[in-house]
């Protein structure tokens, strides 16, 4: 069985997640996303959260499970799940130097667990969590955050809005 694991955060999922989590599904026999905490990072949405967006958004597919870890590199957290796979993300040339290491380390640490990076379209390649959360709040922000990130997403950072006011 071809089992991977694709990690992030996931504060909020964005249309380029959910590109990566439709590609994985079609290379994998199962796929594990993965939401990474991390203790140094604030949140904007808790881990319960996260994942009920996430399988709000990837209900209609096959062979997916939602989990979440922590304190742990995510190699290991790969091993401890019996992937033989992780599933990253290439955006920039910045990402690829830093995937390009971390697969390096990773194969060092578990030459059994390969790496395979994919390239998202040209027209979600550089949206990100970060941005989306960057643009919500200035009037009009709805129509703008939109257009990068799922409806039940957006329907959560629409609700967290309104709970903010």
């Amino acid at each position: 069985m071809k089992r991977a694991v694709y990690a992030g955060s996931f504060d909020p999922v964005t249309k380029g997640h959910l590109w990566m989590i439709e590609q994985g599904v079609k290379l994998f026999d199962e796929l594990v996303v993965a939401i990474g905490l991390n203790p140094e990072k604030r949140y904007t949405f808790s881990v319960g959260e996260r994942k009920v967006m996430l399988k709000e958004c990837t209900r209609h597919l096959p062979h997916l499970r939602v989990e979440a870890f922590e304190n742990q590199f995510l190699v290991n957290y790969a091993k401890s799940i019996g992937a033989n796979y992780i599933l990253r993300g290439i955006r920039s040339t910045s990402d690829y130097e830093f995937e390009r290491t971390m697969r390096y380390i990773n194969g060092d640490l578990f030459p059994d667990i390969d790496t395979l990076f994919l390239m998202p379209p040209r027209e979600i390649a550089e949206v990100s969590s970060t941005m989306v959360k960057g643009l919500v709040g200035p009037d009009g922000w709805q129509q703008v955050v939109k257009q990068y990130v799922p409806e039940a997403v957006y329907q959560h950072l629409l609700d967290n809005a309104a709970q903010g006011s």
